[in-house]
């Protein structure tokens, strides 16, 4: 990996650097994005540089039986997590459940993943 050193009075660069043109109503191009990590840690390299090409990607292989079936229970359960969040009925008492596991030593510690968790065992009891 590459590592990034910044002229004395730049002490780094975060966010967009370069965007890419659009033409015909696309991007076209590269993207430069700069990040800066502020989380308290020991590695001194909290300073990436990513590059990313948005017309150099062309999948060459058609999606597997495998990676449609995993798009399509993807699709479907954050479909269910969407439609539970804003079920009026159940949020109270999903409030209540949430917050008496959350502490637990393998409680989820967000409100929507715990969400994803009922509805991905909903959806896997049901599909089998």
């Amino acid at each position: 990996m590459a590592v990034v050193k910044f002229m004395t009075g730049i002490d780094y660069v975060k966010g967009s650097l370069a965007k890419p043109k659009k033409t015909d109503g696309h991007s076209h191009g590269s993207y430069l994005i700069g990040t800066h990590r502020e989380a308290a840690t020991t590695n001194p390299n909290c300073t990436r540089l990513y590059i990313r090409r948005l017309d150099a990607y062309n999948r060459s292989t058609p999606f597997s039986a495998d990676e449609l079936a995993a798009q399509n229970k993807f699709g479907e359960i954050a479909a269910a997590v969407a439609a539970r969040r804003k079920d009026l009925t159940k949020i109270a008492a999903d409030n209540a459940a949430f917050k008496a596991q959350k502490d637990e030593p393998n409680g989820k510690k967000t409100m929507r993943s715990y969400l994803w968790s009922l509805e991905k065992a909903a959806w896997e009891q049901a599909n089998g």
